[in-house]
This record gives C-alpha cells, structure tokens and sequence, in this order.
C-alpha cells in the first residue's frame, strides 16, 4: 500500500460543553479566559460553519456527539486523543490534564467501526499513571510518507512515549524544543510546524540555532519546500494548518481565519501553491480553548469498510 501524506476524511466532535479550561491554560499561553457567559453558543456557531465548509468543499467529516456530562471544555479537539494510520491501527493517547481524559470514548471508537476497517489497538493511556503524556497529533507531526516523527518535548510531549509509539507504528523520532517570547516551552509541535505533501510550514524563530538547521535539514532532504514563520504568526496559529484533499483530489489548506490574516504576500503565495487556501472564523475555540482549527481535525487513513 502506498504511503499518503493527506487524506480526504476528518473526524470531528460537536461540542456540548465548550468553554475556558484553567487546567490547561498554566502550560497553554494561547488561552485566554472567557467573559461571562462566553463559551458553548459561539463554539457551537463556529464548529457548525467549519463543517459546513469542509462538506461544501468535498471534504468528507464523520461528526461524533460530545456528552454533556461528565463535562469535557476540550472534547472539540479530538486529534490530541487518538489518531488513525494507514495499516489499520487507531492510537489512544495519554493526556496530562486529568480533566481532558474523559474525551476518550470507546463509543466514537465503535462509531468509527461502523464505517472503517479497525484491525489494530495502541492504547498509551495507561503511562499518565507514571506522569507520561503525548498528546496526539498535537505531540505528533507526522510525515507518513517518511515515517518521521516530529516531536517538540514538553510537558505534554514525553520523550520516552515519543520513542514508544515510533517503535511501535515505524517512524524515526525527530527531537527538538522550542520557546515561545517568554522562553516557556511550547506546549504542542502542530502549534510550531505541519508538514503536507511537498512542504513543511515552521516557525525556526523559536527553536535553537543548531535545531533549526537540523530540522530544515530534514525537511529538505525529504523533498520539502520550506516556508518559515515568524514568532508573530505562531501565535496567530499559522503554524497550525492541515493539508487535506476532497473527494475530487483537489487539495486545500485549512487554516483559521486569523492565521490567514497573518501571512505575509510570500507565505501566502508559497501555500496556495501546494493548495487553495480554505480559512475558517474560529475565534472563540481558539482564544478560549488556545487550540486552532488543525487541533479540531483527526485525519482518518482507516480504509472504508
């Protein structure tokens, strides 16, 4: 089987219970709290038009229902539990916030096997008992085609686990740490860089110099065109883009829409060219939540059954 960088299909989770979680937010600078009575309608609002979008645009979504209880403020951002891979195999993570872990529900798992062909389980959950997290691909940049692994190390992104699942799943682990303007340790990697079919998006500026030139480097002796961001367009989440293609193969570039707001002439011009641009206006998830629109997005490579 031939290895595929994008797919076609995301599974989503419609939120019941959105809001501001102060759990997250010590590690999260990206949050901000909410005003009173801000959270859950306009959540709501924006996941409804992000789906309508991708479905207008061909881009198949399996929506799965949030529970309101017990209440789940991130359950809109499923990619940090669980990730699905072309031989079949779905990947369960260890989250760090205790509040964040009743997201995973063996009822989206069944749901999910009602439509795809599920052969294999990788559970990690169980190593949050010894303080280990890897958040999805959150944790996780992926190049699938030449099995790296990319992996900012944080709090949420342990080391240890990182190397567990490239054992298991046959990828090669790609270290490094960033900072963001404060000098704390940037919480997930899909915050930093993503990496689609022909380029790798990535914010140097808050890497060390050494790392910065190990991490080019292997995008471009993987074929990568690079485009490079700057401090100001991270936390603008332009880092935190997916590539997908519809139905028709026509590929997109999903973003948010104050990540677009931010590129500059030639970021733009570098992304349109490896896809249409496709923003989306997501600003209460992200200023609230400090997740942006790749966050809400599980990619599924499960074959259709």
């Amino acid at each position: 089987m031939e290895p595929r960088q994008i797919t076609d299909t995301v599974l989503m989770v419609r939120p019941a219970a959105f809001g501001y979680n102060p759990e997250t937010a010590p590690s999260n600078p990206f949050q901000q709290p909410a005003e009173a009575g801000e959270g859950q309608p306009e959540a709501l609002a924006e996941f409804e038009r992000v789906v309508e979008t991708l479905l207008r645009h061909g881009i198949r979504v399996e929506v799965a229902e949030d529970t309101p209880e017990p209440r789940k403020t991130d359950a809109v951002f499923p990619n940090n539990w669980i990730s699905t891979h072309q031989n079949g195999t779905l990947v369960i993570y260890p989250m760090q916030a205790p509040s964040r872990r009743a997201e995973r529900r063996t009822d989206i798992i069944e749901q999910l096997k009602q439509s795809f062909a599920l052969r294999d389980l990788l559970d990690l959950s169980a190593y949050e008992q010894e303080g280990l997290f890897l958040e999805g691909t959150g944790s996780l940049v992926l190049d699938r085609v030449h099995r790296l692994a990319y992996a900012c190390l944080s709090p949420r992104t342990s080391e240890r686990l990182v190397r567990l699942f490239c054992k298991r799943m046959a990828f090669e682990p790609i270290f490094f740490q960033a900072r963001d303007v404060e000098g704390r340790s940037i919480y997930h990697t899909n915050v930093i860089m993503t990496v689609g079919e022909g380029f790798g998006a990535c914010c140097f500026e808050a890497m060390q110099p050494g790392e910065r030139k190990w991490i080019a480097h292997r995008l471009m002796e993987t074929g990568h065109a690079i485009i490079e961001l700057s401090m100001e367009q991270l936390y603008a989440f332009a880092g935190n883009l997916l590539q997908m293609k519809n139905e028709q193969g026509v590929r997109y570039i999903l973003l948010s829409e104050s990540a677009r707001r931010s590129l500059g002439p030639s970021e733009q011009s570098a992304l349109e060219r490896q896809g249409a641009l496709l923003p989306m206006a997501i600003p209460t998830i992200e200023r609230l939540g400090g997740g942006s629109l790749r966050c809400m997005l599980a990619e599924l490579f499960l074959q259709p059954v």
